[in-house]
């Protein structure tokens, strides 16, 4: 009895946010446009119609840059919230962003090392096909 009465609010409010979505969901059934255009049923990206195939390619620096921007977003923000509260966090809290700050900078030492920044072609390999290139055409 005494979790009835102290869980009536929380009840109260499912029931209200679940009648209110489905009332919403019934109102734009009854209420939206019904029609069939051309493009009805195409898939569109900003009211535009597609042309070609959605299969594109993409190299796969790209997935890298969006995930070291992820990463390195997350960082700023966690760094961010530091700077909110560094009065109260005092010297252990500034040990500890140091130490991250420090993590921060071996990986992204260790990533730039292993060659996962390096987007455009090698110029060794460049050098390497022109001289087979030259060889094939002299001979």
């Amino acid at each position: 009895m005494l979790l009835a009465i102290l869980y009536w609010p929380l009840v109260a409010y499912c029931v209200s946010v679940v009648a209110l979505v489905g009332v919403i969901i019934f109102l734009s059934h009854l209420l939206g446009e019904r029609h069939e255009d051309r493009a009805t049923h195409e898939v569109y990206e900003s009211g535009m119609v597609a042309t070609g195939s959605s299969r594109l390619r993409f190299p796969s620096h790209f997935y890298m840059i969006a995930m070291f921007f992820v990463i390195f977003d997350l960082e700023t923000a966690f760094i961010v919230a530091w700077a909110v509260a560094v009065k109260e966090l005092g010297w252990a809290g500034y040990v500890a962003v140091l130490v991250f700050i420090i993590e921060l900078a071996v990986l992204l030492f260790y990533i730039w090392r292993t060659g996962a920044l390096d987007f455009g072609p090698d110029g060794k390999k460049i050098l390497a096909a022109y001289h087979k290139i030259t060889k094939k055409n002299n001979s």
